[in-house]
Protein backbone atom coordinates (compact mmCIF):
# COMPACT_ATOMS: atom_id res chain seq x y z
CA UNK A 1 0.00 0.00 0.00
CA UNK A 2 1.68 3.78 -1.16
CA UNK A 3 0.28 6.63 0.51
CA UNK A 4 0.43 9.27 -2.43
CA UNK A 5 0.07 12.86 -1.41
CA UNK A 6 -0.77 15.66 -4.14
CA UNK A 7 -0.95 20.01 -3.74
CA UNK A 8 -3.43 21.95 -5.77
CA UNK A 9 -3.45 25.02 -5.49
CA UNK A 10 -7.07 26.80 -4.86
CA UNK A 11 -8.73 29.02 -7.66
CA UNK A 12 -10.60 30.36 -4.71
CA UNK A 13 -11.57 30.13 -0.95
CA UNK A 14 -14.94 30.34 0.20
CA UNK A 15 -15.14 32.44 3.23
CA UNK A 16 -16.78 29.67 5.33
CA UNK A 17 -13.51 27.69 4.49
CA UNK A 18 -11.96 30.69 5.99
CA UNK A 19 -13.30 30.70 8.71
CA UNK A 20 -13.25 26.89 10.03
CA UNK A 21 -9.29 27.56 8.90
CA UNK A 22 -8.99 30.23 11.45
CA UNK A 23 -11.04 28.41 13.98
CA UNK A 24 -8.83 25.34 13.84
CA UNK A 25 -5.87 27.17 13.46
CA UNK A 26 -6.36 28.57 16.59
CA UNK A 27 -7.51 25.18 18.24
CA UNK A 28 -4.00 23.96 17.26
CA UNK A 29 -1.83 27.00 18.45
CA UNK A 30 -3.76 26.91 21.80
CA UNK A 31 -3.21 23.21 22.20
CA UNK A 32 0.77 23.56 21.02
CA UNK A 33 1.01 26.61 23.63
CA UNK A 34 -0.50 23.63 26.15
CA UNK A 35 1.86 21.30 25.59
CA UNK A 36 4.64 24.43 26.11
CA UNK A 37 2.78 24.98 29.54
CA UNK A 38 2.89 21.22 30.66
CA UNK A 39 6.77 20.99 29.81
CA UNK A 40 6.72 24.15 31.79
CA UNK A 41 4.92 21.45 34.97
CA UNK A 42 2.49 24.26 34.69
CA UNK A 43 -1.36 23.30 34.30
CA UNK A 44 -2.50 24.63 30.85
CA UNK A 45 -6.36 25.04 31.73
CA UNK A 46 -5.29 26.84 34.76
CA UNK A 47 -2.57 28.73 32.53
CA UNK A 48 -5.18 29.76 29.90
CA UNK A 49 -8.38 30.38 32.73
CA UNK A 50 -5.49 32.92 34.24
CA UNK A 51 -4.62 35.03 31.06
CA UNK A 52 -8.63 35.29 30.12
CA UNK A 53 -9.41 36.14 33.84
CA UNK A 54 -6.30 38.35 33.72
CA UNK A 55 -7.54 40.18 30.91
CA UNK A 56 -11.40 40.02 30.43
CA UNK A 57 -12.54 39.18 34.30
CA UNK A 58 -12.40 42.12 35.84
CA UNK A 59 -12.84 45.95 35.47
CA UNK A 60 -9.61 46.66 35.74
CA UNK A 61 -8.12 44.28 33.66
CA UNK A 62 -10.66 45.21 30.89
CA UNK A 63 -9.18 48.53 31.10
CA UNK A 64 -5.57 47.14 30.95
CA UNK A 65 -6.35 45.70 27.62
CA UNK A 66 -8.10 48.61 26.28
CA UNK A 67 -4.85 50.17 27.11
CA UNK A 68 -2.74 47.91 25.48
CA UNK A 69 -5.15 47.49 22.35
CA UNK A 70 -4.86 51.02 21.36
CA UNK A 71 -0.75 50.66 19.89
CA UNK A 72 -1.89 46.66 18.20
CA UNK A 73 -5.25 48.54 16.63
CA UNK A 74 -3.01 51.27 14.62
CA UNK A 75 -0.05 49.51 14.18
CA UNK A 76 -1.74 46.33 12.94
CA UNK A 77 -4.60 47.97 10.63
CA UNK A 78 -1.95 49.83 9.29
CA UNK A 79 0.31 46.31 8.41
CA UNK A 80 -2.74 44.82 6.85
CA UNK A 81 -2.70 47.81 4.00
CA UNK A 82 1.70 46.49 3.77
CA UNK A 83 1.22 42.84 3.99
CA UNK A 84 -2.16 42.97 1.41
CA UNK A 85 0.94 43.96 -1.20
CA UNK A 86 3.20 41.55 0.00
CA UNK A 87 5.33 44.57 1.20
CA UNK A 88 6.14 42.58 4.43
CA UNK A 89 7.10 45.39 6.63
CA UNK A 90 8.75 44.30 9.74
CA UNK A 91 9.68 47.86 10.73
CA UNK A 92 6.67 49.32 12.41
CA UNK A 93 8.67 48.92 16.31
CA UNK A 94 11.14 52.03 14.78
CA UNK A 95 8.26 53.62 13.09
CA UNK A 96 6.11 53.78 16.28
CA UNK A 97 9.75 54.92 18.18
CA UNK A 98 10.37 57.68 15.52
CA UNK A 99 6.49 58.84 16.24
CA UNK A 100 7.07 59.34 19.80
CA UNK A 101 10.50 61.08 19.09
CA UNK A 102 8.88 63.72 17.05
CA UNK A 103 6.10 63.95 19.29
CA UNK A 104 7.90 64.70 21.76
CA UNK A 105 10.49 67.25 20.13
CA UNK A 106 6.69 69.04 19.87
CA UNK A 107 5.73 68.80 23.02
CA UNK A 108 9.23 70.09 24.74
CA UNK A 109 9.37 72.88 22.24
CA UNK A 110 6.18 73.94 21.30
CA UNK A 111 3.89 72.58 24.49
CA UNK A 112 4.94 75.51 26.93
CA UNK A 113 3.79 77.91 24.57
CA UNK A 114 0.74 76.69 23.07
CA UNK A 115 -2.61 75.64 24.28
CA UNK A 116 -3.43 71.92 24.40
CA UNK A 117 -6.12 72.65 21.28
CA UNK A 118 -3.20 72.99 19.18
CA UNK A 119 -0.47 71.25 20.21
CA UNK A 120 -2.03 67.87 20.64
CA UNK A 121 -2.98 68.03 17.01
CA UNK A 122 0.74 69.11 16.04
CA UNK A 123 1.88 66.07 17.65
CA UNK A 124 0.02 63.49 16.23
CA UNK A 125 0.45 64.88 12.66
CA UNK A 126 4.77 65.06 14.12
CA UNK A 127 4.37 61.86 14.62
CA UNK A 128 3.03 60.26 11.94
CA UNK A 129 5.14 62.60 9.56
CA UNK A 130 7.80 60.47 11.86
CA UNK A 131 6.47 57.25 11.17
CA UNK A 132 5.74 57.72 7.08
CA UNK A 133 9.48 59.27 6.93
CA UNK A 134 10.69 56.21 8.49
CA UNK A 135 9.15 53.70 6.43
CA UNK A 136 10.04 55.85 3.30
CA UNK A 137 13.41 54.83 3.16
CA UNK A 138 12.83 50.50 3.07
CA UNK A 139 9.78 51.45 0.82
CA UNK A 140 12.39 53.53 -1.48
CA UNK A 141 15.37 50.50 -1.23
CA UNK A 142 12.33 48.29 -2.55
CA UNK A 143 10.67 50.12 -5.70
CA UNK A 144 14.46 51.36 -6.67
CA UNK A 145 16.88 49.11 -5.81
CA UNK A 146 15.52 45.92 -5.38
CA UNK A 147 16.86 45.53 -1.51
CA UNK A 148 14.53 43.39 0.44
CA UNK A 149 11.86 44.77 2.47
CA UNK A 150 12.36 42.23 5.38
CA UNK A 151 16.03 42.83 5.78
CA UNK A 152 15.74 47.04 5.93
CA UNK A 153 12.88 47.27 7.85
CA UNK A 154 14.09 44.91 10.69
CA UNK A 155 17.46 46.89 10.63
CA UNK A 156 16.00 49.82 11.13
CA UNK A 157 14.46 48.83 14.14
CA UNK A 158 17.81 48.84 15.91
CA UNK A 159 18.77 52.34 14.08
CA UNK A 160 15.70 54.19 15.63
CA UNK A 161 15.82 52.35 19.17
CA UNK A 162 19.91 53.47 19.53
CA UNK A 163 19.25 56.89 17.88
CA UNK A 164 15.89 57.29 21.02
CA UNK A 165 18.69 56.11 23.43
CA UNK A 166 21.56 58.76 22.38
CA UNK A 167 18.76 61.64 22.73
CA UNK A 168 17.67 60.29 25.97
CA UNK A 169 20.99 60.15 27.98
CA UNK A 170 22.32 62.74 25.54
CA UNK A 171 20.88 65.98 24.11
CA UNK A 172 17.44 65.74 24.96
CA UNK A 173 18.34 64.35 28.85
CA UNK A 174 15.69 66.05 31.40
CA UNK A 175 17.29 68.52 33.48
CA UNK A 176 14.40 67.70 35.93
CA UNK A 177 15.35 64.10 35.90
CA UNK A 178 17.36 63.51 38.47
CA UNK A 179 18.88 59.76 37.83
CA UNK A 180 16.94 58.77 35.19
CA UNK A 181 17.58 59.31 31.62
CA UNK A 182 14.63 60.68 30.33
CA UNK A 183 13.72 63.51 28.83
CA UNK A 184 11.30 66.61 30.66
CA UNK A 185 7.77 65.89 31.69
CA UNK A 186 5.81 67.01 29.02
CA UNK A 187 3.98 70.13 29.79
CA UNK A 188 0.25 69.71 31.13
CA UNK A 189 -1.27 70.87 27.44
CA UNK A 190 1.12 68.37 25.52
CA UNK A 191 -0.84 65.03 27.80
CA UNK A 192 -3.45 63.21 26.36
CA UNK A 193 -7.15 63.06 28.91
CA UNK A 194 -7.50 59.62 30.12
CA UNK A 195 -10.84 57.62 30.82
CA UNK A 196 -11.40 57.86 34.73
CA UNK A 197 -9.94 55.34 36.79
CA UNK A 198 -7.95 54.28 33.69
CA UNK A 199 -4.97 54.79 31.43
CA UNK A 200 -7.21 54.97 28.48
CA UNK A 201 -6.02 57.97 26.08
CA UNK A 202 -8.98 58.07 24.80
CA UNK A 203 -8.12 60.58 21.84
CA UNK A 204 -5.87 57.65 20.63
CA UNK A 205 -8.62 55.35 20.95
CA UNK A 206 -10.68 57.24 18.48
CA UNK A 207 -8.20 58.01 16.39
CA UNK A 208 -7.15 54.13 15.92
CA UNK A 209 -11.39 53.04 15.71
CA UNK A 210 -11.82 55.65 12.90
CA UNK A 211 -8.34 54.82 11.24
CA UNK A 212 -9.26 51.45 10.87
CA UNK A 213 -12.67 52.26 9.48
CA UNK A 214 -10.93 54.90 7.07
CA UNK A 215 -8.43 52.29 6.11
CA UNK A 216 -11.44 49.18 5.71
CA UNK A 217 -12.33 51.79 3.17
CA UNK A 218 -9.74 52.92 1.27
CA UNK A 219 -8.81 48.86 0.68
CA UNK A 220 -12.48 47.91 -0.58
CA UNK A 221 -13.76 51.06 -1.99
CA UNK A 222 -11.38 53.06 -3.70
CA UNK A 223 -9.49 52.73 -7.14
CA UNK A 224 -5.95 53.25 -4.92
CA UNK A 225 -7.23 50.34 -2.76
CA UNK A 226 -8.22 48.38 -5.92
CA UNK A 227 -4.64 48.64 -7.20
CA UNK A 228 -2.89 47.49 -4.04
CA UNK A 229 -5.07 44.30 -3.83
CA UNK A 230 -3.91 43.61 -7.60
CA UNK A 231 -0.28 44.25 -7.06
CA UNK A 232 -0.53 42.06 -3.77
CA UNK A 233 -2.17 39.24 -6.00
CA UNK A 234 0.03 39.46 -8.94
CA UNK A 235 2.41 42.29 -9.36
CA UNK A 236 3.36 41.03 -13.22
CA UNK A 237 -0.60 41.52 -14.60
CA UNK A 238 -0.56 45.06 -12.46
CA UNK A 239 2.47 46.18 -14.77
CA UNK A 240 0.82 44.68 -17.74
CA UNK A 241 -2.22 46.54 -16.41
CA UNK A 242 -0.39 49.64 -16.29
CA UNK A 243 -0.85 49.82 -12.45
CA UNK A 244 2.01 52.20 -10.75
CA UNK A 245 3.92 50.03 -8.49
CA UNK A 246 6.46 52.49 -7.32
CA UNK A 247 3.92 55.18 -6.80
CA UNK A 248 1.75 52.61 -4.86
CA UNK A 249 4.25 51.44 -2.27
CA UNK A 250 5.76 54.08 -1.50
CA UNK A 251 2.44 55.56 -0.72
CA UNK A 252 0.96 52.37 1.11
CA UNK A 253 4.39 52.08 3.13
CA UNK A 254 3.47 56.20 4.22
CA UNK A 255 0.23 55.42 5.28
CA UNK A 256 1.47 52.12 7.45
CA UNK A 257 4.36 54.18 8.88
CA UNK A 258 2.20 57.01 9.55
CA UNK A 259 -0.10 54.84 11.56
CA UNK A 260 2.70 53.13 13.75
CA UNK A 261 3.53 56.37 14.48
CA UNK A 262 0.36 57.64 15.80
CA UNK A 263 0.79 55.08 18.13
CA UNK A 264 4.33 56.28 19.13
CA UNK A 265 2.48 59.41 19.77
CA UNK A 266 -0.51 57.46 21.86
CA UNK A 267 2.23 56.29 24.18
CA UNK A 268 4.61 58.98 24.85
CA UNK A 269 1.78 62.06 25.66
CA UNK A 270 -0.95 58.96 26.58
CA UNK A 271 1.02 57.02 29.38
CA UNK A 272 4.87 57.93 29.93
CA UNK A 273 4.17 62.16 29.59
CA UNK A 274 8.47 61.77 28.68
CA UNK A 275 10.35 60.24 26.09
CA UNK A 276 12.24 57.00 27.81
CA UNK A 277 13.70 54.05 26.87
CA UNK A 278 12.70 52.10 23.56
CA UNK A 279 11.62 49.03 25.51
CA UNK A 280 9.21 50.73 27.96
CA UNK A 281 7.60 52.96 25.38
CA UNK A 282 6.75 50.08 23.44
CA UNK A 283 6.30 46.31 24.80
CA UNK A 284 7.11 44.69 21.25
CA UNK A 285 3.72 46.37 19.67
CA UNK A 286 5.20 46.33 16.43
CA UNK A 287 5.69 42.79 15.94
CA UNK A 288 2.82 41.97 17.69
CA UNK A 289 0.74 43.73 15.46
CA UNK A 290 2.34 41.42 12.67
CA UNK A 291 0.15 38.54 14.73
CA UNK A 292 -2.54 40.93 14.84
CA UNK A 293 -3.11 41.72 11.09
CA UNK A 294 -2.32 37.59 9.71
CA UNK A 295 -5.27 36.70 12.46
CA UNK A 296 -7.74 40.27 10.85
CA UNK A 297 -6.89 37.81 7.59
CA UNK A 298 -5.70 41.63 6.59
CA UNK A 299 -8.95 43.22 7.13
CA UNK A 300 -8.55 46.90 8.72
CA UNK A 301 -11.39 46.75 10.64
CA UNK A 302 -11.38 42.73 11.69
CA UNK A 303 -7.88 44.16 13.19
CA UNK A 304 -9.92 45.47 15.99
CA UNK A 305 -11.29 42.69 17.70
CA UNK A 306 -7.80 41.01 16.60
CA UNK A 307 -5.30 44.07 18.50
CA UNK A 308 -8.04 43.15 21.58
CA UNK A 309 -7.75 39.43 21.21
CA UNK A 310 -3.70 39.88 21.64
CA UNK A 311 -3.64 42.87 24.23
CA UNK A 312 -5.99 40.40 26.25
CA UNK A 313 -2.75 38.18 25.77
CA UNK A 314 -0.25 40.48 27.22
CA UNK A 315 -2.23 41.25 30.15
CA UNK A 316 -3.29 37.68 31.18
CA UNK A 317 0.69 36.73 30.55
CA UNK A 318 1.10 39.61 33.10
CA UNK A 319 -1.21 37.15 35.30
CA UNK A 320 0.49 34.25 34.56
CA UNK A 321 4.38 35.59 34.99
CA UNK A 322 3.22 36.27 38.82
CA UNK A 323 0.76 33.57 39.25
CA UNK A 324 3.32 30.66 37.83
CA UNK A 325 6.84 32.44 38.04
CA UNK A 326 6.97 32.07 34.45
CA UNK A 327 9.64 34.10 32.28
CA UNK A 328 8.65 37.34 30.73
CA UNK A 329 9.40 35.67 27.50
CA UNK A 330 5.88 33.77 27.92
CA UNK A 331 3.74 36.01 25.85
CA UNK A 332 6.38 36.03 22.95
CA UNK A 333 6.32 32.40 22.87
CA UNK A 334 2.34 32.48 23.08
CA UNK A 335 2.60 34.74 20.24
CA UNK A 336 5.32 32.74 18.16
CA UNK A 337 3.17 29.99 18.34
CA UNK A 338 0.13 31.18 17.52
CA UNK A 339 1.55 32.88 14.37
CA UNK A 340 3.08 29.96 13.56
CA UNK A 341 -0.62 28.36 13.14
CA UNK A 342 -2.07 31.39 11.75
CA UNK A 343 0.16 31.64 8.93
CA UNK A 344 0.23 27.21 8.53
CA UNK A 345 -3.26 27.91 8.01
CA UNK A 346 -3.32 30.45 5.25
CA UNK A 347 -1.31 27.47 3.42
CA UNK A 348 -4.64 24.99 3.54
CA UNK A 349 -6.76 27.82 2.37
CA UNK A 350 -4.68 28.82 -0.73
CA UNK A 351 -3.76 24.75 -1.42
CA UNK A 352 -5.95 21.68 -1.59
CA UNK A 353 -4.14 18.35 0.29
CA UNK A 354 -5.12 15.41 -1.70
CA UNK A 355 -4.25 11.94 -0.45
CA UNK A 356 -4.26 9.01 -2.22
CA UNK A 357 -4.01 5.54 -1.04
CA UNK A 358 -2.44 2.55 -4.04
CA UNK A 359 -3.65 -0.80 -2.12
CA UNK A 360 -0.96 -3.03 -3.51
CA UNK A 361 -2.53 -6.50 -4.91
Amino acid sequence: MKLHIRIDRRLDALPSLQIKVLILSLIAGFFAVGIVFAASRVNPFLALWKIISGSFGSIYGIKETITKAIPLILIGSGLTLAFRTRFWNIGAESQLLMGAICATWIALNWGPRLPGAIIIPAMFLAGFIGGAVWAFFPALLKVRFGINEVISTLMLNYVAAELLTLLIIGPWKGATQQGFPYTDDFPVSATLPLLSGSRIHYITLIIAVFGSILLFILVYSTKFGYELRVIGENKEAARYAGINFMRNTVIMMLISGGMAGLAGVGEVAGIHHHLTYPQAISSGYGFTAIIVAWLAKLNPIAAIVSALFFAGIMVGGDAIQISFGLPAATVNVFNGILLFFLIMGDFFISHRVILNIERGK
